[in-house]
C-alpha cells in the first residue's frame, strides 16, 4: 500500500524539510506544530528557519496544495514525529515532547497506520512511545504485544543530516530503519523510498537509536581531543592550527579542528543519552562532554585577559569603556541555529561577568535572543569591527572569512576558529 497522506509532527529544522520533501513527491502532507506563528508562516508558503533551498521547496509545496500546516493532528496513513529531545538539568533525557506528540496523534490513529520516531532519542524511546500509544488507544494493538500482526506499526528512523545541507542530504544519505518488527521496517522503507536515494539499512529500533547517538558521540570525542590540544598548545606557546596540520600529514591521522565548544541539537546533547543509559561504562564519552562543555569558560578567560591588556595599554581608560565584538552566535557557520551554541554561551557570560560594551555580529538573525536583549547590541560586521577594542571570533561565517585582515589591525583578537590564520 502506497502512502498518500502523511503527517509530520514538529516543523522545525528537521520536520519542515522532511515534510517538504514528501510533498515535493506529490504526497499530501499535514504538518503539525504547537507554534501558531510557524504554522501561519508555512501556510503562507514561507519558512521560519534558515536552510538553503528549503524556501523554494516549501513555497512550491504549499502553492500546489501538497503541504499545509495545522495546530492539531489529523488522520493520516503515516505519522512522523520530529520533536525536540533535550536533556534535563542533570543531563537525563527529556522525553516530554515525544509524550506530548503521542497524546496529540493518539486520538486520530487508525488500524494500518505507521508511526515513525525521527527525533534523536535515548535507547528505548521508541518502545516507550509505543507503550504510551497503547495506553492511550486500548482499542488498537501495537508491536510490543501483537508483533507483526499489530494494528499500528512503529519504527525509529533517525535523521542524519547536516544543517546547511539538509535538503540534499535527506535525499542522498543512507537511512537507518529500526522497526519494532520486520513488518514495521518494511513499511518504513516503503515510506522513505518515496524520496530517499541512499540505502535504507534495516536493524531493530534499539540499535537504530544507538547508531545515531554513536555517530554524534564519535564526533564529540574527536572535537574534545582537538579542544584539549588547543588548551595544551596555549600553555606551551604552540600554534595549534599548525600542529594539527602537521599531524594530519600522517596518512592515518585526521584530527578535527578546535573551536569555542560544541553546539547544536545533536552533538552537544546526544552523548549524554549514552552516558545516562550506561554511566559506569561511558567514561570516555563522559570526559569528552566535560571537556567540550568547559571550553566556553576558557574562551571567556582569554577575552578577560585581552580586555585587561587593553586597559593596561591605555591607563586612562576604564574597563567599562572597552568594547568587545563577538563575531557569530550560531553553533556553526552560515546558519541561524542557536541551539546549545557555545558562541551564545560565551556572549552571555561576557555580558554577565565583564563591565564592557558588548557588540554582537550575527548576519543570520534579525534580533538578539532574550538572554542578550538588554545586555548587548546586534550590529553589522562593519560597525562591530570599527567599534571593537577586542574581537572574539566565535563562528567562521562566510562573511567573516572575507574580511580584510587589515580590519583587525590594532585590536586584541581571540580567534577560536583559526580564521585569521587561514
Amino acid at each position: 500500500m502506497s502512502f498518500k497522506r502523511i503527517s509530520v509532527v514538529g516543523l522545525g529544522y528537521i520536520g519542515l524539510p522532511t515534510a517538504a520533501m514528501f510533498a515535493s513527491r506529490k504526497i499530501e502532507v499535514i504538518g503539525v506544530d504547537v507554534n501558531p506563528s510557524a504554522v501561519e508562516t508555512i501556510n503562507q508558503g514561507k519558512i521560519h528557519i534558515v536552510e538553503p533551498d528549503l524556501d523554494m521547496l516549501v513555497h512550491a509545496a504549499v502553492k500546489e496544495g501538497y503541504l499545509r500546516a495545522t495546530l492539531q493532528a489529523e488522520p493520516a496513513q503515516a505519522f512522523l514525529i520530529a520533536v525536540p529531545t533535550p536533556f534535563k538539568d542533570n543531563h537525563e533525557p527529556d522525553l516530554s515532547y515525544i509524550h506530548s506528540a503521542a497524546k496529540m496523534i493518539a486520538p486520530v490513529l487508525e488500524k494500518g497506520n505507521l508511526v515513525v520516531l525521527e527525533s534523536t532519542s535515548p535507547v528505548g524511546a521508541t518502545e516507550q512511545l509505543a507503550q504510551w500509544l497503547a495506553e492511550l488507544r486500548t482499542d488498537l494493538t501495537f508491536p510490543q504485544d501483537a508483533g507483526v500482526d499489530a494494528d499500528i506499526n512503529v519504527a525509529h528512523c533517525p535523521e542524519r543530516v547536516l544543517p546547511g545541507h539538509v535538503v540534499r542530504e535527506l535525499v542522498e544519505n543512507d537511512r537507518v530503519i529500526g522497526g519494532m518488527t520486520p513488518r514495521c521496517s518494511e513499511r518504513s522503507i516503503q515510506l522513505y523510498r518515496s524520496f530517499v536515494k541512499g540505502e535504507c539499512v534495516v536493524t531493530n529500533a534499539r540499535t537504530a537509536e544507538m547508531a545515531k547517538l554513536t555517530e554524534n558521540a564519535s564526533r564529540d570525542v574527536g572535537i574534545a581531543f582537538a579542544n584539549e590540544l588547543s588548551l595544551i598548545c596555549d600553555r606551551l606557546n604552540i600554534d595549534v592550527w599548525e600542529l594539527i596540520a602537521l599531524a594530519n600529514r600522517h596518512p592515518r591521522v585526521n584530527i578535527l579542528n578546535p573551536g569555542p565548544g560544541v553546539g547544536g541539537h545533536c552533538i552537544a546533547v546526544d552523548p549524554w543519552f549514552i552516558v545516562s543509559s550506561a554511566p559506569e561504562e561511558a567514561q570516555l564519552i563522559h570526559t569528552a562532554r566535560v571537556i567540550n562543555d568547559a571550553k566556553p569558560d576558557w574562551v571567556v578567560s582569554k577575552v578577560r585577559d585581552e580586555m585587561a591588556n587593553v586597559v593596561l595599554d591605555n591607563p586612562e581608560r576604564k574597563a567599562a569603556e572597552v568594547t568587545i565584538a563577538c563575531l557569530g552566535l550560531a553553533f556553526k557557520a552560515d546558519i541561524d541555529d542557536l541551539r546549545e551554541s557555545p558562541a551564545l554561551d560565551i556572549a552571555d557570560k561576557l555580558a554577565d561577568t565583564l563591565p564592557c560594551n558588548l557588540r554582537v555580529v550575527e548576519p543570520n538573525i534579525k534580533a538578539l535572543p532574550p538572554s542578550l536583549l538588554e545586555k548587548a547590541q546586534l550590529v553589522s560586521l562593519e560597525e562591530g569591527l570599527d567599534a571593537a577594542d577586542v574581537v572574539v571570533i566565535l563562528v567562521d561565517h562566510a562573511q567573516f572569512k572575507k574580511v580584510d585582515p587589515v580590519k583587525f589591525a590594532g585590536k586584541r583578537v581571540v580567534d577560536t576558529r583559526g580564521l585569521l590564520r587561514k
